[in-house]
């Protein structure tokens, strides 16, 4: 473990495309630390494969724990270049009738939690080369709206908005930060086999965007190359589409 190293904290870097990022992350020679609620074998596991890791437990569920967290590691981290707000809960409610506490749970873990977060880390986090950056990981739904999936939609659409608002204040001209909306990457739910690949596919390239796509775009926006308070859209086109419903649906009605 070389904490000299520039080192990024992955909230969810577990599993999903929190582990992708982790791995992209450290093969470009970065210490990772992973954050975990609930997956600590998988943490520990994916730290042990990577040159230089480690795990952090933390329930963001509550933000004044994830807040000591942010406190824990700006203490211990030299060199702490970079946080990715990646973890997320996406649980479906209805458009015509929202469930309070899936509303509470994605509206504090999906923004109260990262924002708080990320003022936290602007505040306290030091680091030897270059400005810091926070990126937080939003969804290209946000251009392409449907009503599935509506609290963590509306979860979404706050942490974007408190983007161009962050960016705003910022003491340090070489601090940034940014969204990074990906489109459907990863089977999600009950997802078959076939359905992933029919549903992956339905943007405008055709194609299936991979994981490693979302790797590659948070380590260049790292680089500080596009202006703070922009978002990076990763989806093959989908965000440019109009989808009446989520692409997992969408998959189901195409095969009925």
């Amino acid at each position: 473990m070389d904490t000299t190293k520039p080192t990024v904290l992955i909230t969810g870097g577990a599993r999903r495309i929190g582990a992708a990022l982790a791995r992209t992350f450290a093969h470009d020679g970065w210490h990772v630390v992973i954050h975990f609620r609930s997956s600590g074998a998988e943490a520990e596991t994916l730290a042990a494969s990577l040159p230089s890791a480690q795990s952090f437990q933390c329930d963001l569920a509550d933000d004044e724990a994830a807040i000591q967290m942010v406190n824990t590691l700006a203490q211990e981290l030299p060199n702490w270049r970079c946080l990715i707000n990646c973890a997320g809960v996406f649980v479906p409610d209805d458009v015509t009738g929202l469930d309070p506490q899936t509303n509470r749970s994605a509206m504090q873990i999906n923004a109260l939690s990262p924002v708080r977060m990320a003022q936290k880390y602007f505040e306290r986090a030091r680091t030897n080369e270059g400005g810091r950056c926070v990126i937080n990981v939003t969804d290209q739904k946000l251009e392409n709206p449907n009503p599935d999936f509506f609290s963590y939609t509306m979860s979404k659409h706050a942490i974007a908005s408190t983007i161009p608002m962050i960016s705003m204040a910022h003491s340090h001209e070489h601090d940034r930060i940014y969204g990074l909306a990906p489109g459907a990457i990863l089977a999600s739910h009950d997802q078959s086999e076939d359905e992933t690949e029919t549903s992956h596919r339905l943007n405008l390239l055709g194609r299936k965007t991979g994981a490693d796509e979302i790797g590659d775009a948070a380590l260049f926006l790292t680089s500080g190359t596009l202006a703070s308070g922009q978002s990076l859209l990763v989806d093959s086109g989908q965000h440019l589409l109009h989808q009446g419903r989520d692409v997992i649906y969408l998959a189901r009605e195409t095969a009925a």
